[in-house]
């Protein structure tokens, strides 16, 4: 029999600040009611005893690279949004840097075009910018594109854009948000080169900090604010990874009104240079994960607001070409599946609350980007509903991941919390390490 009625109950509902028990009612993929007690009308109505348990808003996750098309021997759309549910993930906003990149309205649409078709996850895509495609950029619809992704370090070869007049005209010419990677690459080709000169290719992972250094950071991430400052641009600093940065940022706006804020990552909240002795190039990403007191200036800046969203930028590589000496593995590393689980670690530990960690992870994100009636527990808005139990223990392993590449940086972890349910525009995607065949997903629509 199909449903398209779904009655949550018993649920403890985290939302706005507040978490209390109750039920909620979903018809045609909408939330269309939230009460202390809803009892279901019709046999046609699907229930679903939460047990008290948590029910949050689905995840949005800001940044992530799932390889596709170009580099689909590292993931595809449908193999991470599979992943990205099974971690409470129900929207994802996708990078710009696959193979051809996303720089032509042309391209964009082609990738729109594979996820319509494949992705068990909400979706939208950035555009690229490049030191060349500004009549493009001027193109783009913001109502059906989440924003505009400038590489302002070398992470992506060739989009970097670091021609400083074009920086500016971008800068002035858009409304969009402008999303930034922010390291100086000049300061990371110098430091490069000392190690080389010391160790060759097979430089030690414990100096990967040293070479994409607080340094390379701040001096990006400060001129990039001074630019927005002076054009009047809606800015966005991805992935801050140093304490440092973090005092660039104010918490004395509300969220709607700024014009310039900040993402950290899940890696950087959890990971300090302590690790890459054990985890080795599992844990390298651009920007570095860096020191312990990097570490917890950004847990300050994150819980007094400074920093605005968490994200994962989900970035998997195959482990052949992790595997390789510093100069020749990439970086990035896969983590939609396990970045709630984790923030929830964060939370039985007494680090965050878990209204804090739904304002991060969910309110935020569809704030910051206008995100149409996503991001919510609210009558009238799309039923993205997660329902996680807090006290029922699981170890990553290979038999769980759900990742093409196969690997985790959290395998061998036992993490307290797991996701049970997952439900996309009202339609159950995933349950307890099950995953429906149909594809939900929808493209992700902006108030603006």
């Amino acid at each position: 029999m199909q449903h398209n009625s779904l009655l949550i109950k018993n649920a403890k509902i985290v939302n706005e600040g507040r978490i209390f028990e109750g039920d909620i009612f979903v018809e045609d993929g909408l939330i269309k009611k939230i009460d202390t007690s809803i009892s279901a009308k019709s046999a046609h109505v699907k229930v679903v005893d939460a047990e008290g348990n948590y029910a949050l808003p689905g995840v949005i996750d800001d940044q992530v690279h799932f390889r596709e098309p170009g580099l689909t021997h590292k993931a595809t759309i449908e193999t991470e949004s599979r992943a990205a549910v099974a971690g409470g993930i129900t929207s994802f906003i996708e990078m710009p840097n696959t193979v051809p990149q996303t720089t032509t309205i042309e391209k964009l649409e082609e990738k729109f075009a594979i996820a319509s078709k494949s992705s068990y996850a909400n979706y939208s895509f950035m555009f690229g910018g490049t030191n060349d495609n500004l009549a493009e950029i001027k193109q783009v619809d913001t109502k059906t594109v989440a924003g505009l992704k400038l590489f302002l370090g070398s992470s992506t070869g060739n989009m970097l854009v670091d021609n400083p007049d074009v920086l500016e005209q971008i800068f002035s010419s858009t409304n969009m948000v402008i999303s930034v990677h922010c390291e100086d690459e000049q300061t990371i080709k110098n430091n490069l080169e000392t190690y080389k000169k010391q160790y060759g290719d097979d430089i030690p992972l414990k100096f990967h900090p040293k070479i994409r250094s607080e340094e390379a950071c701040y001096l990006s991430s400060s001129k990039a604010i001074e630019l927005a400052k002076k054009t009047g641009a809606r800015l966005h600093v991805f992935h801050l990874s140093t304490g440092k940065e973090t005092q660039l940022f104010s918490n004395k706006i509300p969220l709607k009104d700024k014009k310039i804020t900040a993402e950290v990552c899940i890696h950087h909240l959890w990971f300090s240079d302590a690790d890459y002795d054990e985890k080795g190039t599992l844990i390298k990403w651009n920007p570095a994960v860096k020191t312990k007191t990097d570490r917890a200036q950004l847990w300050e800046a994150l819980l007094d607001d400074r920093i605005d969203v968490i994200a994962t930028d989900h970035a998997p590589h195959t482990l052949d070409e992790k595997n390789n000496v510093y100069t020749k593995a990439p970086s990035g590393g896969p983590l939609v599946q396990h970045a709630l689980v984790a923030m929830f670690e964060a939370f039985h530990n007494g680090k965050i609350t878990l209204e804090k960690l739904v304002e991060k992870m969910c309110h935020n994100p569809a704030i910051l980007f206008e995100i149409e009636k996503r991001g919510f527990l609210k009558e009238g808005y799309f039923a993205d509903i997660i329902l996680v139990d807090p006290a029922s223990p699981w170890t990553v392993n290979k038999d769980n991941l759900a990742y093409k590449c196969g690997w985790s940086p959290f395998e061998g972890t036992t993490f307290k919390s797991r996701i049970t349910h997952t439900f996309v525009n009202g339609h159950l995607a995933y349950e307890n390490f099950k995953y429906s065949d149909q594809k939900n997903g929808k493209r992700l629509t902006f108030n603006r």
